[in-house]
């Protein structure tokens, strides 16, 4: 089965946060995929810590090369844009995030996040089913 995971699942990879043992099991699963904007988006989380001095830029590199060693299929995001808008539209929720949560539609799967606003707004959909909080 496959699973799409979002960069704040992926994030929790390798910084040591509430969940992350959560998310690391999430590792063991061989068919994780996410919208090649994921390594983007997880990447601006590492930066994000540097600049707040939770991490050194040295460390954000380190974790950056970890990431880009998981084990998820990244997929083109380009042909869910559509679907993504849609999903937007109707849950009052920014684009990007949908990318992830079109894709576990087009795949008839779900995504796993930790973003609690991403997973209530989500709530509000019909295919509500598609989008799980990762437990901490």
């Amino acid at each position: 089965m496959t699973i799409v995971v979002d960069a704040s699942v992926a994030v929790k990879w390798v910084l040591r946060e509430i969940g992350g043992d959560a998310a690391d099991a999430l590792l063991d699963h061989d068919g994780l995929i996410a919208p090649s904007i994921w390594l983007a988006e997880a990447t601006n989380a590492l930066w994000r810590r540097a600049r707040m001095a939770e991490i050194t830029a040295k460390e954000a590199s380190e974790r950056l090369s970890e990431l880009q060693n998981a084990p998820v299929r990244s997929v083109a995001f380009e042909p869910h844009l559509d679907q993504a808008l849609k999903l937007a539209t109707e849950i009052g929720h920014p684009v990007y995030d949908c990318v992830y949560f079109a894709l576990a539609v087009r795949h008839e799967t779900h995504v796993v996040t930790a973003d609690r606003r991403f997973a209530v707004a989500a709530t509000t959909a019909a295919l509500t089913d598609r989008v799980r909080l990762l437990s901490p």
